[in-house]
């Protein structure tokens, strides 16, 4: 048959609202999920994990449970496969995590130190909770506090400077009329998605395939086929539907480990984590400890920033939370600098949190600012707008779009910003002080080389694939919406394949770059295939297929800053009787580029809203001195924001086109968090007289701290 894309009664599909064509799948149950997919002669395996924080494994004695009903095997350190460590992945070295069971030592409470394979499930738990692994224990150090010893600067890198300093900071800070001088903290957070990590690894002639929950199947196959020395195309990864990820749900133990098993008992293995698993072998957000200073004229002018900032790292592998870098972008003044530090400890290796860096930072400079405006006696949205740079503060680099100031002026509007009353203290409604308050987001968006194919069928239809990763954010759907549109067809008559290794590289869903560099490779195959279309012809049955790289375009970019930017608006009710402390509305407005899908945009800017909402009340994982290991580890005891904590939240976004970018998308997962957690404590600071400078903000620290009328505390 012959078949044209553009017609007529095709509306405009970008930009539209529209529900998740697998939607209907996932509330019904025929959406399968990596730990639901059935094998023939499926075996389960379950990790055990070291008690200690630091020592040798002495034994593990491991014939008893061979012994019991249904084991099949117990590998660790002394019987399990060799991998390869020593490559470079997409990430760098690999984190020694992965290397599983090739070594006795422990560096930190939770790691893995055996695998149970058995029949079932059941089984296999109750072999693991029997086995005995005997340890040479040493002592452990996981104390993390400002300024500790052994705090270093570590090696950066040109896209990731560690330190950036011009001018002279204690200079300006001298000759400043009005200087703000304080610490911030925030304490460990953990991911904890829905769906628990799961992952199952078969041979099928003489190819390794796994059905996985990930962020990025390419980055998975990648990664497992240098482990375990593989010719890449031998190695097939799938991860169709996956329950939330925010960063932790790449490369991690349980995959490696279910490939190791199956390759050892011929059989497809499944290794799925627990909740109190996941606390120490899938990453969390490190905590920090941060210092800035600012020095501004009377008038509010910045003369001098400094923004320092320290975080941890496990003694085997560096990750690094980038909090002094949102300044980077934010703010200029005569002198500016910025620092992130590292101190090592006996504890697991931290990772990508959803917006890492600028969550945690947005709270500690957001805050300052807000300190700054009051003691200039200057409206927080006015300083900033006094403050607003015209270039990169740091890079000198003009910006693509910069339409920060145009949020808080939306935002400000719709929040009734201008009723405000600037003191803090005097607003009240019965029993409770109530404040508002506001901050300034902002997050890069950045694009990343990836490939697609379209193919237009014999009947009509057309099939994407691409291997893009739909970790709940709508990904999917927004991708058929873009390839609809430049196809000039209903959605309907788009086929959306995705998350399969085999479809080949492409950018993984992660850092808000994933839609932006999917939708500029769809794109580009379909301007491909539409110009094989142009030659007229009947299709034939294997139909037209036509593939993109956008490698080249995506270096041919101009160097510019590029970001979403946004303004965070929160009314608070804090009852200084009980500590009690509730957000009565928030409101987002950000400038994140053209948004593809309103719908499930809305969603995830509100979704990360609500995470900023909880980082800054409820969310803190406590680490006990003496073990090395957590204190409730699991959603009893790590708090976070429930039903009855959210309130009316409101998300919208104005213009704001990128015109180097064909679609014009920025990327929309992780700005929604930026700044909420600092609209809110600055909330209640304008309620009660007191800052709070240490998150989360509890009920028993705002009884610390009582009221303070126009003072801090």
């Amino acid at each position: 048959m012959t078949t044209t894309t553009g017609t007529s009664a095709v509306t405009r599909a970008v930009g539209i609202a529209h529900t998740r064509i697998e939607g209907r799948d996932k509330v019904t149950g025929t959406a399968r999920y990596a730990g639901e997919i059935p094998f023939a002669e499926l075996a389960y395996g379950w990790l055990v994990l070291s008690t200690i924080a630091r020592g040798r494994i002495r034994s593990v004695e491991s014939d008893p449970v061979l012994a019991m009903p249904g084991v099949l095997a117990v590998l660790h350190h002394g019987n399990a496969p060799r991998v390869d460590g020593n490559y470079t992945g997409m990430l760098g070295r690999p984190d020694p995590t992965l290397l599983v069971f090739q070594s006795d030592r422990v560096p930190s409470a939770g790691w893995p130190v055996a695998l149970i394979v058995a029949e079932t499930s059941e089984q296999a738990r109750e072999a693991a909770e029997a086995l005995v692994v005997r340890y040479d224990q040493e002592p452990h150090d996981v104390a993390f506090f400002a300024g500790r010893p052994g705090t270093y600067t570590p090696e950066g890198s040109p896209g990731a400077q560690s330190e950036t300093e011009k001018g002279d900071v204690q200079a300006e800070l001298a000759a400043s009329a009005v200087v703000v001088d304080a610490e911030y903290t925030t304490p460990e957070e953990h991911h904890s998605a829905l769906e628990p990590h799961a992952a199952t690894a078969h041979w099928d002639g003489g190819r390794l395939e796994v059905v996985d929950s990930n962020q990025g199947s390419m980055w998975v196959a990648e990664e497992l086929a240098k482990l375990f020395s593989l010719d890449p195309a031998s190695v097939r990864v799938r991860s169709e539907h996956v329950g939330g990820a925010f960063g932790a749900k790449g490369v991690r133990p349980h995959q490696v480990c279910a490939v190791m098993a199956a390759t050892l008992l011929h059989r497809p293995v499944r290794v799925v984590l627990t909740r109190r698993q996941t606390f120490s072998l899938v990453g969390y957000r490190s905590p920090t400890a941060q210092r800035v200073r600012l020095g501004a004229d009377a008038d509010g002018r910045l003369r001098a920033f400094d923004h320092q900032a320290q975080s941890l790292t496990s003694t085997v592998h560096e990750f690094v939370e980038r909090s002094a870098e949102p300044g980077r972008v934010m703010y200029d003044a005569d002198a500016h600098h910025t620092v992130n530090r590292l101190v090592k400890l006996d504890v697991p290796t931290p990772t990508f949190m959803r917006a890492p860096g600028e969550a945690p930072g947005s709270f500690a400079l957001e805050s300052a600012l807000d300190e700054l405006a009051e003691k200039c006696g200057i409206d927080p949205i006015a300083l900033r707008a006094r403050n607003e740079p015209d270039a990169g503060p740091v890079s000198g680099l003009p910006f693509s779009s910069r339409n920060v100031l145009t949020c808080f002026q939306e935002g400000a509007r719709r929040f009734g910003w201008a009723d405000r009353d600037p003191r803090p203290g005097t607003r009240r409604d019965g029993r409770w002080l109530l404040g508002t308050g506001t901050a300034a987001a902002s997050f890069p968006s950045r694009a990343i080389p990836s490939t697609a194919a379209v193919t237009a069928e014999a009947d009509g239809t057309f099939t994407v694939r691409i291997t893009a990763a739909d970790v709940g954010t709508g990904a999917r759907t927004a991708l058929t919406l873009i390839a609809a549109e430049a196809l000039e067809v209903a959605p309907a008559r788009i086929r959306m394949k995705i998350a399969d290794s085999d479809f080949g590289p492409a950018m993984i869903a992660g850092g808000s770059m994933g839609t932006r560099s999917w939708g500029w490779a769809v794109t580009a195959a379909v301007s491909e295939l539409r110009e094989q279309l142009a030659l007229g012809g009947d299709i034939p049955p294997q139909g037209i297929t036509a593939r993109s790289d956008t490698g080249a375009a995506i270096g041919a970019l101009a160097n510019k800053e590029r970001h979403s930017f946004g303004a965070q608006f929160a009314e608070v009710a804090v009852d200084v009787t009980s500590g009690e402390v509730r957000v009565r509305r928030m409101l987002g407005i950000f400038a994140a580029g053209r948004i593809i899908n309103p719908l499930t945009a809305r969603s995830q800017l509100i979704g990360g809203m609500i995470w900023g909402l909880s980082m800054a009340l409820h969310e803190e994982a406590i680490r006990d001195q003496a073990s090395g290991g957590h204190v409730g580890a699991d959603l009893a005891g790590y708090h976070f924001a429930a039903n009855a904590d959210v309130p009316l939240i409101e998300a919208d976004w104005v213009d704001d086109p990128d015109p180097d970018d064909p679609v014009g998308i920025k990327g929309i997962g992780e700005i929604g968090i930026v700044g909420a957690a600092a609209a809110i404590a600055n909330a209640v600071r304008h309620a009660t007289g007191v800052r709070h400078r240490d998150l989360p903000i509890r009920p028993d620290r705002v009884l610390l701290a009582g009221t303070g009328g126009n003072g801090t505390g």
